[in-house]
């Protein structure tokens, strides 16, 4: 509901609807369902149960608001090599409002405005994402680490949703 929220304050209204509802499916709600502990994606508990996530493989390529969707293979130089592809504005925004509600269910009344900029570099910082969609959720996600979500919200539906 979180991720709904804040697709519609930036006018992401079909994207806020259809958030994750690969969710829903048996693949990932019997993970979901099996490892659930309200502090940290049940995904993680599958990894340390049996070395990789089931509904992460699945949930990532049915879900265009994550980066892992967005890898390919190169159609020039050596061949068979991945790397990632620019994301469409969209999905970098509802990518944020990800973030965001991922770091207020995940850390509770410990929540405040640069949680989701911490997480980035606690661990996204290295992975594989093209560059300008990098700087483009690093910016939004230190203009929310400085500025608050109203300032972000107005600037994401600006520069993102309603850019023509």
């Amino acid at each position: 509901m979180l991720v709904a929220k804040g697709c519609f304050r930036v006018g992401l209204y079909k994207q806020g609807l259809l958030h994750d509802l690969s969710k829903y499916g048996f693949t990932e709600f019997w993970v979901g369902a099996k490892y659930y502990r309200g502090i940290e994606s049940p995904n993680n508990g599958e990894r340390r149960a049996i070395g990789y996530s089931t509904a992460w493989l699945h949930h990532k390529g049915r879900n265009k608001h994550h980066y892992e969707y967005w890898i390919d293979y190169t159609s020039h130089g050596t061949r068979g090599v991945m790397m990632p592809v620019r994301m469409p504005d969209r999905y970098i925004a509802e990518m944020i409002m990800d973030r965001i509600a991922a770091s207020k269910v995940y850390k509770g009344a410990e929540y405040d405005d640069s949680c989701p900029l911490k997480y980035y570099y606690e661990g996204t910082q290295n992975a594989p994402l093209e560059d300008e969609t990098r700087a483009i959720l690093v910016k939004y996600l230190t203009m929310l680490s400085e500025e608050g979500e109203e300032k972000t919200f107005r600037a994401i539906k600006k520069e993102l949703v309603q850019k023509k």
